[in-house]
C-alpha cells in the first residue's frame, strides 16, 4: 500500500494518544516525530495550518465541523527517501531482519520470546507493532494470552474523486481537511479522510481482499488534474455480533465479486439508479486515476452506508459548489479495518508486564503520527525501567 506521509499534528483524530499519556505530552511527542522527519529528509516539505475561523463559521452553517489539526504533507516519494535514510541510521545500531514472520509470542520464564519459523528471541520488554494489516495476527495472539479486548470499530465507504480546481479552495488552505457531517436521515457519521489534491486513487490488497486508497506526490511534475479523498461511514457493533472487521470484509468481498477488484460509478449515475458502464463512464469529464470496473455500488455497500455518503455530498456540495457534479466518481469499496483495543496501562504496557501493543494493531491509533509517536513514547519508557 502506499503512504504518502500525511502527519496529522491533533488530538482531534487519529488515534487515543492522550487518553494514555496526556493531550500536552501526546502533541509533544507528535512534534518530535515531525522534526525527526524533518532531520531524515523531510526538511522543506509544508506545514498546513488548522482550517481558519471563516472557513469553520461557513462550514458550521451546513452542519459540516471542521476537526483542528496541523497536516505536514511529506508526499509519497520524499515519505520513501525518509524510511530509507532512518533504516540506514538504524541499521549499524540495531539488528533488522528482513523477510522474516514473526509467528508466535510466548512466556519463556519472566521473560518474552518472539518466535520465526527457524529462530527464536528472547527479550524482558516485548513491542509488538504490526499495523493495521497484522490486525488479526494481533488479536489471536491477544485471545491466546488473554490480554482482554474491547470490542471496536470498522469504516466502509468510497474513495471521492473530482477535478482539483473545485476543491482549490479548502486544500490551498488546509491541504487535509477532516469534516464531520451526520445525516439527518440515517443518523449516521460520515467523514473525509485522506485528502489528496491532484493525487492518484490506487488500489491495495489486505490479505487478498482489494479495497481502494489515495495518496499524492509533493513533486508538481507527478501531479495529475485530480482531488481524490475518503468519505467513510463508522459502523459500531453491538452484541452478540462483535467481528466488525469480519463485516468490513464482505462488504469488500461483495464489491471484489461483482467488479473484479474495485469499482467505480458516476455520482449522477448511483443518484439515478443506473451502473456506470464502459460508455457512460467515457462521457464523464471526471477522468479516472484508476483503471477500475465500472458498476452500480448500490449492490454492494450497505444501504445506510450509501445513503450517509449521498447525503454528505450535497453538504459538501454547499460548501465546495461542484462536489455533487454529475461525473464525481466513487470508487469502492474504501475500508479501514481497525483491531479490537487491546487493555493497556498508561505505558501502553498490557497486563502481562514486559509486553506492549502500539499503534494501529493495538486500536489505540489510526494515524502515521499518533503510530510513531507511541514508538517514541513506548522505547523512552522500556528505557528508564532498564
Amino acid at each position: 500500500a502506499f503512504s504518502d506521509g500525511k502527519y496529522n499534528i491533533t488530538n482531534d483524530f487519529g488515534g487515543d494518544l492522550h487518553e494514555y499519556v496526556g493531550k500536552e505530552k501526546a502533541i509533544e511527542l507528535m512534534n518530535y516525530v515531525d522534526s525527526i522527519n524533518m532531520v531524515m529528509g523531510g526538511k522543506g516539505s509544508k506545514l498546513y495550518p488548522s482550517a481558519s475561523k471563516e472557513l469553520k463559521r461557513k462550514a458550521l452553517q451546513y452542519d459540516l465541523h471542521i476537526l483542528e489539526a496541523n497536516v505536514r504533507h511529506l508526499g509519497t516519494e520524499k515519505n520513501y527517501f525518509i524510511i530509507q535514510n532512518i533504516v540506514k541510521y538504524l541499521e549499524d545500531k540495531i539488528d533488522i531482519l528482513y523477510n522474516t514472520a514473526a509467528k508466535d509470542v510466548v512466556m519463556r520464564n519472566d521473560d518474552w520470546a518472539v518466535q520465526t519459523e527457524t529462530d527464536e528471541y528472547v527479550a524482558k520488554n516485548v513491542i509488538i507493532a504490526t499495523g493495521r494489516s497484522g490486525s488479526k495476527w494481533t488479536s489471536e495472539l491477544c485471545k491466546k494470552l488473554n490480554l482482554g479486548e474491547q470490542n471496536n470499530r470498522v469504516d466502509i465507504g468510497v474513495r471521492f474523486e473530482c477535478p482539483a480546481e473545485i476543491w482549490v479552495p479548502i486544500t490551498d488552505e488546509v491541504y487535509e481537511s477532516k469534516i464531520m457531517y451526520r445525516s439527518p436521515r440515517t443518523g449516521c457519521t460520515c467523514r473525509t479522510f485522506c485528502m489528496n489534491p491532484y493525487g492518484h486513487v490506487v488500489s491495495e490488497n489486505t490479505n487478498g481482499i482489494v479495497t481502494v486508497n489515495g495518496h499524492s506526490y509533493e513533486d508538481k511534475s507527478m501531479h495529475t488534474k485530480n482531488t481524490n479523498f475518503a468519505l467513510l461511514v463508522t459502523h459500531e457493533f453491538t452484541d452478540p455480533f462483535k467481528d466488525s472487521n469480519k463485516y468490513g470484509e464482505h462488504v469488500a468481498e461483495l464489491v471484489n465479486m461483482l467488479s473484479g477488484g474495485v469499482m467505480v460509478q458516476r455520482f449522477g449515475d448511483l443518484i439515478d439508479n443506473k451502473r456506470t458502464n464502459e460508455v457512460r463512464l467515457a462521457k464523464s469529464f471526471t477522468r479516472p486515476t484508476l483503471s477500475a470496473t465500472p458498476g452500480n455500488l448500490a449492490l454492494a455497500l450497505p444501504k445506510t452506508t450509501l445513503d450517509t455518503i449521498i447525503d454528505m455530498i450535497y453538504a459538501l456540495d454547499k460548501l465546495v459548489p461542484g462536489t455533487a457534479n454529475y461525473d464525481s466518481l466513487l470508487y469502492g469499496a474504501e475500508v479501514k479495518f481497525y483491531n479490537s483495543k487491546v487493555l493497556v496501562d498508561e505505558n501502553l504496557e498490557c497486563k502481562e508486564k514486559g509486553l506492549y501493543l502500539i499503534g494501529d494493531c493495538s486500536g489505540t491509533t489510526h494515524s502515521l503520527s499518533q503510530a510513531a509517536a507511541e514508538g517514541v513514547y513506548v522505547s523512552r519508557v522500556i528505557v528508564e525501567k532498564c
